[in-house]
């Protein structure tokens, strides 16, 4: 089991509770496997990681059979009840150890500087305070560690940005499990003080109409090997 911090503040065992939006998501994730090639992207964002990862907001864990046997190790993050008993199922099935483990983004249940890789996999636009969980973030990164993120956000022409930020503003939180639509991923990893590395613009499925979800990003980041004082 990860050790817990005292850097951190504590949070509710459930600290994300949208159980009729969790089980909708877990059966929509594992027809998108498919319909919108998502084990290529996983593969993707998983391949060359090595060592002790976490994987903050890892929902049902699909994420887990991508994962290479080089990973000794991944902590998997996720607070919403029936997404995490569902992850839990398919940690037992993935070739890497696989530990999931409540707890919010915001307040990371594991030790300082624990870890050398951390994965990010649609969970900042459902996140509640970016900046803080960021912060977090690398905390728990070794000096020089990876991130690795997959994330959706604001992109096309300015019908669509409106678009996005009116529905951010309106249904689409409370209806789908707090995600926005509008949030820039790259902007709040560097705005936190991340280096960007490699990252690549895509839209998810790639054919078909552009859906105010469509706008997806795909790349790296890392912790500065030497940081001065972290971001607040």
């Amino acid at each position: 089991m990860p050790l817990r911090s005292g850097d951190s503040a504590k949070v509710p065992r459930d600290a994300v509770h949208h159980p009729l939006f969790a089980r909708y998501y877990a059966r929509l994730s594992v027809t998108a496997e498919t319909r919108m090639g998502m084990g290529p992207v996983r593969d993707r964002l998983l391949s060359g990681l090595s060592g002790r990862v976490i994987e903050v907001g890892a929902g049902n864990g699909l994420n887990f059979a991508h994962y290479p046997s080089a990973v000794s190790e991944v902590v998997a993050i996720e607070p919403e009840r029936v997404l995490r008993r569902l992850a839990v199922e398919a940690a037992v099935r993935a070739g890497v150890p696989v530990d999931v483990v409540p707890g919010a983004a915001e307040a990371l249940p594991v030790k300082s500087e624990a870890f050398d890789a951390a994965v990010l996999s649609l969970v900042l636009c459902s996140v509640r305070d970016v900046p803080r969980a960021l912060v977090e973030l690398r905390r728990v990164l070794r000096p020089g560690g990876t991130v690795r993120f997959f994330e959706h956000g604001r992109g096309g022409g300015r019908a669509m940005a409106l678009t996005q930020r009116a529905l951010d503003r309106t249904l689409w939180p409370p209806l789908n499990g707090g995600c926005h639509l509008a949030r820039d991923p790259v902007a709040a990893l560097r705005d936190a003080g991340f280096e960007l590395g490699p990252y690549r613009r895509m839209l998810m499925p790639e054919s078909g109409p552009r859906l105010p979800t469509s706008y997806c990003v795909l790349g790296s980041a890392r912790r500065p090997e030497l940081s001065g004082p972290e971001p607040s």
